[in-house]
């Protein structure tokens, strides 16, 4: 099954424009912007037949040409990155089987996290999508809950059914739960890692929906697929010791770099 993975970039981002040019510094100490990252994390994945940026912004185009990537403009009209998938999958030539989503926000996204996503997708022919999710350690869930506490928009989580189909996603911190973790304890919530892997019908079908309630209320994409009856499938991963965190806010780029130093990225 042929694999395509897009990295939808916007400039014009309400919590923090200009975030894809932001950059990012590695263990190194040599700085690289927050879309290239995100790019070879992408080119690190196995199994792809081909890595694009999806953009509707000719300074990341530029920025993007200029590291070697492959660049795919859409349009200004789309509402998200899903969106912008769906645009770009239209404009190439050649027709997947499987998009995958990466968004440009989340450079620390460990190749086997795709791997396993495309793998789940491919063993659930009754799903139209699939998205990872991260069982939350005590500091994850911490940090989640450190952010909630100050106002911030930080990280999602996700609940989702026996046969791993979601039965929500939220900005908030979900399901509750009033026990204290250790920093090393396994919690009950997972974080949702923001990918997606997509049946070509499916992301075709998704422009055509009008943005619900819940979407619109949590401005979280994937929540139109539930809202209009398509099943999302959950699947969890492993961090094998991998520190994961995406660029929310301003106050997550000393985050990114600190965690990116203790595991030796450059």
């Amino acid at each position: 099954m042929s694999v395509l993975i897009a990295i939808p970039a916007r400039y014009a981002s309400t919590r923090y424009p200009g975030k894809p040019l932001v950059p990012l510094t590695g263990a190194n100490g040599i700085a690289m912007t927050l879309i290239e990252r995100s790019w070879r994390a992408a080119c690190s994945v196995s199994g792809v037949d081909k890595v694009v940026v999806a953009t509707d912004d000719d300074r990341i185009r530029e920025v993007s040409e200029g590291f070697g990537a492959e660049v795919v403009m859409t349009s200004e009209d789309c509402q998200n990155g899903t969106e912008r998938c769906a645009e770009t999958h239209a404009n190439l030539a050649a027709d997947y089987d499987i998009v995958v989503n990466l968004q440009g926000d989340a450079p620390l996204t460990p190749h086997w996290f795709v791997e396993d996503l495309i793998a789940g997708l491919r063993a659930a022919p009754e799903a139209g999508v699939a998205t990872p999710v991260l069982r939350c350690d005590g500091d994850a869930l911490n940090s989640l809950l450190n952010d909630r506490k100050h106002g911030r928009v930080g990280g999602t989580t996700a609940v989702f059914a026996a046969d791993h189909s979601a039965m929500y996603f939220s900005k908030e911190v979900v399901p509750f739960t009033a026990q204290t973790y250790g920093g090393g304890d396994a919690t009950p919530v997972f974080h949702h890692v923001g990918v997606y892997a997509y049946r070509p019908d499916a992301l075709a079908a998704y422009p055509t929906w009008p943005a619900g309630p819940l979407e619109q209320l949590e401005g979280l994409e994937q929540l139109r697929f539930m809202e209009n009856g398509r099943k999302v499938l959950c699947v969890e991963v492993e961090a094998k010791g991998r520190q994961f965190w995406e660029l929310n806010n301003p106050q997550d780029v000393p985050k990114l770099e600190e965690m990116m130093a203790a595991m030796g990225l450059d």
